[in-house]
């Protein structure tokens, strides 16, 4: 690692996940952005900083220079490209109409302004077939023809780290040209019970009989239609179903049996801070709901974390080495 470190923004920063990973892998986070006040009110509790709110609100010239733009961005609906619509000609909308409108252009935007020596974005898997494939060529198009950046994708399943099937798609770039390498990580063979808490408290979260009862018809409905939905009871020498940030509304991706005669419970959010790689020092300072809502939307820190440390080293090691910006420039 270079004596000065590095530094990087952490942009759609959730409770801070990827900024974590970052500052474990040596970096200094210099600016973030946030619009959910939850989220905000978690990421200060944690990093004693309130995230700058709607980035689509901020000019890129007021952002600092970083070495690093991380960002776990969503994925919202591009725009088709085809008719204009400003004119109503069946004409080919030009490149910056494509992406317009979506979140991912005021990375663009960024990126283009401040020309970080390299970023890292997240996303679903599924990004890569959205609008049958559609969007992930635009997204290829403007960070590699129109911004020029050496790009490298790879999904990755956080099974190995953490006791929970994640599948997840990495974009890495460079602004020259890298022999980098995506880290291969050894499997720990996490199991799910290794996690989970034996305070008798965690039966408070058994689910209601209501919300029992349902699952359980609409399981059944579903298996009837042959369509494959169901609640899952957690097997605890394994890993889990992937998290999703609707697991307030009942748990069913993750429930874990309490015995015969009783109602399965959902994770406690502590245990959900575990399933995503959080420190035992994390803070949880919302209500339970919220806290579902932030680590369904959270990246696995260590997966995270061993990326970036093999960004750092490929622009370390690699013989066209990047000088990364001085801390003392941000102090």
């Amino acid at each position: 690692m270079a004596r000065s470190g590095f530094s990087f923004i952490d942009l759609f920063a959730g409770i801070g996940g990827i900024r974590m990973a970052f500052e474990k892998a040596g970096g200094r986070c210099v600016f973030s952005s946030e619009w959910n006040k939850y989220s905000q009110q978690t990421y200060e509790a944690n990093f004693g900083e309130i995230p700058e709110g709607d980035i689509t609100k901020i000019a890129a010239k007021d952002i600092p220079n970083h070495d690093i733009l991380a960002a776990g961005f969503p994925c919202q609906p591009f725009s088709i490209a085809g008719v204009s619509s400003r004119n109503g000609l069946k004409r080919p909308h030009g490149f910056e109409d494509e992406i317009q409108g979506t979140l991912f252009f005021d990375i663009v935007r960024i990126l283009k302004e401040k020309r970080p020596k390299a970023f890292l974005l997240e996303n679903v898997k599924n990004l890569r077939s959205h609008d049958k494939g559609h969007t992930f060529k635009v997204i290829m198009k403007a960070l590699q023809e129109s911004l020029g950046y050496d790009v490298h994708v790879k999904v990755i399943d956080a099974r190995a780290l953490v006791p929970q099937h994640r599948e997840r798609v990495y974009i890495v770039g460079f602004a020259e040209p890298m022999s980098f390498e995506f880290p291969e990580f050894k499997d720990r063979k996490p199991r799910l019970g290794d996690i989970l808490d034996t305070d008798p408290s965690v039966s408070e979260y058994g689910l209601p009989d209501g919300t029992w009862r349902a699952l359980q018809r609409h399981a059944e409905k579903h298996r009837k239609l042959g369509n494959g939905f169901s609640y899952s009871l957690a097997n605890l020498d394994g890993v889990s179903k992937t998290m999703s940030a609707r697991y307030y509304k009942d748990g069913a991706e993750i429930l874990i049996s309490q015995g015969e005669g009783r109602n399965p419970r959902m994770l406690t959010p502590r245990e959900c801070s575990r399933l995503m790689g959080f420190p035992k020092s994390f803070k949880i300072p919302v209500s339970d709901n919220q806290a579902y809502r932030q680590f369904g939307n959270s990246v696995v820190v260590p997966v995270v974390e061993g990326i970036a440390k093999s960004m750092i080293k490929c622009m370390e090691s690699d013989r066209r080495k990047i000088t990364l910006l001085d801390f003392s420039k941000h102090a």
